[in-house]
């Protein structure tokens, strides 16, 4: 019941020291699909867009035109609906101290939102994951597209990355979105439900080289084909 798991996301906030807390929908890789949805557990919402504040005493749940029959209907008598745009610089509540897992949230979004009427509070464990276990999937290794269907090697790619760097004077680029690593590696996975993109990110040298930061056992087939080599490995956790 949403009732019972917003009683157990309250009873944690004097030990936080907290008034509320943020859930977006996205995962710490920003997909608006993921295995892990946290903002369905906390008020049954099941839309691809969406951020909920839980606070002491009242819920809101901020969602765009095309959920707000959908929000009501899912959420209930629990969650007050508000249009997503009213996030921005969010007066509907003020002097409150919010959690959120930073990991799920840029610092723009987070400054943008809420820092104009309420303090933020880094919470390092995600407070629904502890009213909610969520099963631990083991995905499948990533895996290679044939160069007859990319259009592009990997090393051509990463070539033009180079040479953009060494103009920019630059000795490193991060690359944040799986959606990019998969296009410049020419790779695909099985993390998502709904898209064959591969959680990880990318760390690209101007002399070429390349550490893949993704969990040991989806780079199996990468190593085996040499895409990469295990000293390129860097584990999430690291």
């Amino acid at each position: 019941m949403i009732e019972d798991r917003i009683k157990k996301l309250r009873d944690n906030f004097d030990k936080y020291q907290i008034d509320g807390y943020v859930v977006p929908k996205n995962d710490e890789y920003f997909s608006e699909y993921s295995e892990i949805n946290r903002i369905k557990t906390i008020s049954n919402f099941s839309g691809s867009a969406g951020i909920a504040v839980i606070l002491k005493k009242k819920n809101y749940l901020f969602v765009d035109g095309r959920y707000t029959l959908q929000a009501k209907i899912e959420s209930g008598k629990n969650f007050t609906l508000v249009s997503y745009d009213k996030v921005i610089n969010c007066n509907l509540f003020k002097n409150l101290t919010l959690g959120i897992d930073s990991k799920l949230l840029t610092s723009s979004q987070v400054k943008s939102y809420f820092l104009k009427y309420n303090k933020i509070k880094i919470i390092d464990s995600n407070l629904i994951d502890k009213i909610k276990m969520f099963p631990l999937k083991k995905s499948r290794p990533f895996y290679s597209l044939d160069n007859k269907i990319v259009g592009q090697s990997h090393f051509s790619k990463l070539t033009n990355i180079a040479i953009y760097l060494q103009k920019k004077k630059s000795d490193y680029i991060f690359i944040s979105a799986p959606e990019n690593v998969a296009w410049i590696l020419n790779i695909r996975g099985h993390d998502n439900p709904n898209s064959p993109v591969p959680n990880c990110r990318l760390i690209i040298t101007k002399r070429k080289k390349i550490y893949l930061i993704a969990e040991d056992h989806k780079v199996k087939t990468l190593i085996n084909e040499k895409k990469i080599r295990p000293d390129q490995l860097i584990h999430p956790k690291n």
